[in-house]
């Protein structure tokens, strides 16, 4: 559900736009009112999931998606999406660590890279799905619909986890729940968000901008105090000992931002400049997602293999080089030579870099804390998303006026794959430079000695 929802919505975002009048920094909220309450909870689902079974908060999650879901595509107004886009994303927060920790204390560790390969690979599929099925239903019907899909799926996942899916749960969490960490988290990313996403319109010197700015990056160090103090942190801070888990969340960040900025870009480029119908739009990247689906799996095997480092280091190094090839779409663009190349390079370098990523992080760390590595990672790479939203279209030039003139657009849109092909290829350095392939796993032999000797001798051993 979340990886249709994501690509599905991406794609949509131009007639959103149109049919609630909403320009340029209402289709922004429209993505981050979701990434904002999704980053800013994502670390306390995880820890409830510990602390309570994970399974359980998987199917809350899950039918607390689908209610928001049903909440978007009844939405009236673009105030309306924008308040539904923000609840939905608090059950995406629920749902997302879960399903990774099931994974992880479900796996033996010798199977985690395929079995997290595979995680990736089938949200591939959807992934894959998303931007056909999103632009055939915008186009065929209406954008609401796009979010009604989600109901069937949410009701066969929670048939699925009773039946299949085991309990899990941190026996050793100190009880309570960290409720002060959670509201300063999320009201830290909601000052710095908007902060970055109205200094386009506003100026960087408007009093709201200003006090915003403030207050969360305020609320953001009172954050750290309070889980360095808590008892029962929701965030806790000794996993950062880990060198493999801080450089693998680091590389996430950067990364991430490098994809965020450019995959809410391009869509809104190939429609608004390019003058690709909704579906159009949707089969054009198809490329992309068709790669990580084929090849999530046997990068995690690979990853499993030989070790996370280089997988780490080429795979955003071949997908910023993607991202640089874009520049060349444009007002004219042809698909087949402008288009086609950039995201096939971009696709291949991303297959190779998520399964990796997400498998580092998780095995960096002790099997109890699965749900918190996994919200940690999943929340950085939300608010790595958040930022380049916010600042990539401000860096950028593309103003509320550019949104609606083909010629501006398309000259911010080629700054922009500059920026993200630059940062996502410095991910792989940084990668390079930070991740280490783990120790090779030495097996004992542990089964007794069997001694043999002739009939008539005396025994070996009594």
């Amino acid at each position: 559900m979340a990886f249709l929802d994501s690509t599905v919505v991406n794609i949509a975002l131009p007639r959103i736009g149109t049919d609630l009048s909403i320009g340029l920094s209402g289709l922004q909220w429209t993505v981050n009112a979701y990434t904002l309450t999704l980053a800013g909870f994502l670390l306390l689902g995880g820890s409830l999931g510990d602390r309570y079974g994970r399974k359980h908060l998987f199917l809350v999650g899950v039918a607390w998606f689908a209610a928001g879901s049903l909440l978007c595509a009844i939405a009236p107004s673009g105030t309306a999406l924008i308040a539904a886009r923000a609840f939905q994303g608090i059950g995406g927060a629920l749902l997302t660590p879960g399903s990774l920790a099931i994974l992880e204390a479900s796996f033996r560790p010798e199977d985690r890279g395929a079995a997290i390969g595979a995680w990736s690979g089938l949200g591939g599929v959807f992934g894959a799905v998303g931007p056909f099925l999103g632009g055939w239903i915008v186009s065929a019907a209406s954008w609401r619909f796009i979010f009604l899909i989600n109901l069937p799926i949410a009701a066969a996942v929670v048939w699925a986890a009773l039946r299949y899916v085991p309990e899990s749960r941190d026996p050793d969490m100190a009880p309570g729940i960290d409720v002060s960490g959670a509201l300063l988290g999320a009201l830290g990313l909601a000052g710095v968000i908007y902060a970055l996403t109205e200094a386009g319109n506003e100026g960087w010197t408007s009093p709201a901008v200003v006090a915003t700015l403030v207050v969360g990056l305020a609320a953001i160090g009172g954050f750290l105090v309070v889980e360095a103090r808590s008892p029962h942190p929701m965030l806790p801070l000794d996993i950062f000992r880990s060198r493999q888990f801080s450089a693998a969340n680091l590389v996430t960040f950067v990364v991430y931002a490098a994809l965020g900025g450019a995959l809410f870009l391009l869509p809104i480029e190939l429609q608004r400049a390019v003058r690709y119908s909704p579906l159009e739009a949707g089969i054009a990247l198809f490329p992309v997602t068709g790669l990580l689906l084929v090849n999530s799996a046997r990068a995690g095997r690979l990853s499993q293999r030989i070790g996370p480092r280089r997988p780490m280091s080429m795979g955003p190094t071949i997908a910023g080089v993607g991202l640089l090839m874009l520049t060349r779409v444009g007002i004219s663009a042809d698909y087949w030579t402008d288009v086609l190349p950039g995201l096939v390079v971009f696709g291949l370098g991303l297959s190779f870099t998520v399964a990796p990523l997400t498998a580092t992080t998780l095995s960096a760390v002790a099997d109890e804390h699965a749900g918190v590595a996994s919200a940690v990672n999943s929340a950085v790479a939300r608010v790595a998303g958040l930022v380049a939203v916010a600042a990539v279209p401000i860096a950028a030039g593309i103003t509320a006026a550019a949104y609606n003139r083909p010629a501006e657009l398309t000259e911010g849109f080629h700054t922009a794959m500059v920026l993200s092909g630059l940062v996502c290829i410095a991910g792989g350095v940084l990668a390079w430079l930070t991740i280490r392939n783990p120790a090779p796993r030495v097996e004992v032999e542990t089964r007794p000695a069997r001694f043999s000797c002739a009939v008539d001798a005396p025994p070996l051993a009594t």
